[in-house]
């Protein structure tokens, strides 16, 4: 499948992300979201990384104009997956709606177009259920920041065709990311190992095994990773991580997901990370 023209179904932090590398990759991108409002935080969103790029001297000024020149903006969902030959959903993290959303562009969408989910935990298997082709739903797991890290999970449903796992495969590829293909098992592959380290580094924190500063060098230093899993969850969301933890606990009936009290707790009182200011550590405010 030679995709073209791209709807990407949510203009957060994800889908403004994937907006961003299908853009730069060449692809026509209809960027939606519920409201104006949101679109334009979006592709504000694309333009200062693409800003960031540029003064790095990792993207050229032309490269810059071409990226954003290919992404048009809307708020009606079937406006976006009209013409669209991948129609990906980077909606919260919600079963329900993210089965609503597919079903709704389903109906409108090209019959030959790959529809995907950017799910980082649920069932790909549970989310094509009540598609009337489930066979060209597959997961396209990206990471955060997508312009910048490498990996794209591409996970298998039950029903999921080799053509579709195929297309994403290349895709991704197009797209400058490396692919890896798991079975959609609760968590797959990445987010089952990082959450299990994750998890772990808060049970440390919790119980004063050392600050959350040194637990994070421990394995920036010792180990090479990138940034440290307490920097990381508040990356990601303190209240992403915990319904993640929530999910696997119960999908997975394993006491290494059951969700630490602190991180309950951060939740409760609104310290989701960097988006709120303060998580594990204090930040800006956004």
């Amino acid at each position: 499948m030679n995709v073209r023209r791209v709807a990407v179904l949510g203009a957060g932090t994800m889908g403004r992300g994937i907006a961003h590398v299908a853009a730069q990759a060449g692809c026509e991108v209809v960027l939606r979201d519920v409201d104006d409002a949101s679109v334009r935080r979006g592709l504000d969103g694309i333009r200062q990384a693409l800003d960031v790029g540029v003064q790095k001297g990792k993207v050229s000024a032309e490269e810059r104009e071409a990226t954003l020149a290919r992404i048009t903006t809307v708020t009606d969902a079937k406006q976006a997956a009209r013409e669209a030959d991948l129609v990906i959903e980077a909606v919260p993290e919600d079963l329900d709606l993210k089965q609503r959303v597919l079903k709704e562009v389903e109906s409108v969408a090209p019959p030959t177009a790959l529809l995907a989910s950017n799910t980082s935990s649920l069932s790909i298997t549970a989310i094509a259920y009540g598609l009337r082709r489930p066979e060209r739903l597959v997961g396209m797991h990206f990471f955060n920041p997508p312009h910048l890290l490498k990996l794209v999970e591409v996970v298998r449903g039950d029903r999921t065709s080799q053509d579709a796992t195929d297309a994403a495969v290349a895709l991704a590829r197009r797209m400058g990311k490396e692919p890896i293909v798991v079975r959609d098992t609760p968590g797959f592959a990445s987010s089952r190992l990082g959450l299990a380290l994750g998890l772990e580094a808060m049970r440390m924190f919790e119980a004063g095994v050392a600050s959350a500063e040194d637990i994070d060098k421990a394995m920036e230093l010792g180990y090479n990773h990138p940034m440290g899993p307490l920097k990381l969850t508040d990356l990601v969301g303190l209240d992403v991580r915990l319904a993640i933890a929530e999910h696997l606990h119960k999908s997975l009936a394993s006491d290494v997901f059951r969700p630490p009290e602190v991180l309950r707790r951060l939740v409760r009182v609104g310290k989701l990370g960097r988006k709120s200011g303060e998580g594990f550590y204090r930040y800006d405010k956004p």
